[in-house]
């Protein structure tokens, strides 16, 4: 399936968007937006040297918002014939007539619709056959299976390979399509040493095929990481220095952007909330919004409402500077939108001048967190607690691993006590971050 491409080109998308934009406006619609999308993928799982499961995916779908002055209605479909497109218009139609008038609802300002869709190389085909995903699924699990002996299980390696693309389209007059692709190899495996078991992974993900590691790289840093908690033990209660490894320390910059997105804001459910201005982070703190990164993971030329989006600072030398705002909680808000609607794009966290091991060496002695457990934040109040494995830092120095511990504190703390940042920066989808190093957390056995 996956040799076959796209089913359809981006201007039979693009008819389908505007042929329901032209029966909204007949049946009396004041003003529409349509969004579009279609995709496909090839999914496979190869355990313990054998083809555990492949997962072909194709799907479609339009989405349909209409706007009788202030009231809204908004229906889809999977279906892209005429009669459905009619019925869908007519649907969302029927719902905006029960629904009460909000005077933050409606299209983008017009001035703020993007006019040009620069090409930001979003798209890279990997027409992979089913025979070769498997082959380099089997590749990165035998890697693992072969690094050590101790690796006794695994939970599988997996290749996965998606393409879609989208149109955005209203009665403004915008009309915008872009193709995307993400293509990504994971393993996980368990090590085991006198009946204690560990259990570890590794992946990468890209939107062009050729930058992803190995297969054999992905599979020997998940067993190494397995093998490297052999071992664990617990540890005293107390406050201590806790460092974030890069790809858990995506986290904390997660829980920034719910705290600041419109949603959270309007509804006065968020621990930032009126923190526009004030300092949030130390001085050295700076948080970057980039969506037009040739190739970035969260990269787009608009959002899913048409607006242009654009580079800006969402934190400057520790200071707030912005929201994540779609139109409607911009208005909301009294604010204009940030060009966030379906979210941020490439978040970018200013490096500093340590890597991992610089860190470990500036804490000295503490905890090295590399996997969360469980979900413990309440982004009203800020409250943090989960459970955590990593490594116990004495001397700068791994002394051992450690388990079945929690770590506490309030984000709005954490956020305060920042330390540093390394150098060792990991891309998570739509965050770009090195590791984080904060001055202390309640770390509990």
């Amino acid at each position: 399936m996956t040799e076959q491409g796209f089913l359809l080109d981006c201007a039979t998308l693009q008819q389908l968007a505007e042929d329901a934009l032209v029966h909204a406006r007949k049946q009396g619609a004041t003003a529409a937006e349509v969004n579009a999308h279609e995709g496909f993928g090839l999914s496979v799982t190869a355990r313990q040297r054998v083809v555990e499961s492949i997962e072909y995916n194709r799907g479609k779908d339009l989405g349909v918002s209409v706007y009788l002055g202030q009231r809204t209605g908004h229906a889809s479909t999977s279906d892209f014939s005429r009669r459905a497109l009619r019925e869908t218009v007519e649907s969302a139609l029927a719902i905006a007539r029960f629904t009460a008038a909000d005077n933050c609802a409606g299209l983008p300002e017009e001035t703020l619709l993007a006019r040009e869709s620069p090409d930001l190389a979003l798209h890279h085909p990997w027409r992979l056959a089913t025979e070769e995903a498997i082959a380099l699924a089997l590749r990165c699990e035998n890697a693992a299976l072969g690094l050590d002996s101790r690796i006794s299980n695994s939970e599988g390696a997996s290749v996965s390979t998606h393409e879609a693309q989208f149109v955005a389209a209203n009665s403004l007059g915008f009309m915008g399509c872009y193709p995307v692709s993400r293509h990504s190899l994971s393993c996980s495996v368990i090590a085991e040493q006198d009946a204690a078991m560990q259990r570890d992974y590794w992946y990468e993900s890209n939107r062009n095929a050729g930058m992803l590691l190995a297969p054999e790289s992905i599979g020997e840093t998940a067993a190494r990481r397995a093998v490297s908690r052999l071992g664990a033990k617990k540890i005293q209660t107390g406050v201590f220095p806790v460092l974030f490894e890069a790809p858990i320390a995506a986290s904390l910059l997660g829980h920034f952007t719910q705290a600041v997105s419109g949603g959270a804001l309007y509804r006065k459910a968020s621990f930032l909330l009126d923190c526009l201005g004030q300092s949030v982070f130390p001085a050295f703190f700076n948080v970057r919004e980039r969506p037009h990164l040739p190739g970035g993971l969260a990269s787009a030329p608009f959002d899913r409402e048409g607006v242009m989006t654009y580079d800006r600072d969402v934190v400057r030398d520790g200071v707030l500077q912005g929201y994540f705002l779609n139109v409607y909680s911009g208005r909301k808000l009294g604010l204009p939108t940030t060009a966030n609607a379906g979210g941020c794009h490439n978040l970018l966290l200013t490096s500093g001048e340590h890597d991992l091991s610089g860190l470990m060496r500036l804490m000295g002695r503490g905890l090295l967190v590399t996997e969360l457990l469980g979900y413990g934040v309440n982004i009203v109040t800020g409250d943090y607690s989960r459970g955590a494995t990593g490594f116990w830092i004495e001397n700068g120095e791994i002394a051992h691993p450690v388990e079945e511990i929690t770590i506490a504190g309030s984000l709005a703390a954490m956020f305060r006590n920042i330390v540093a940042i390394g150098n060792d920066v990991w891309i998570s989808g739509a965050k770009q971050t090195g590791s984080i190093l904060l001055e202390g957390m309640t770390v509990a056995a």
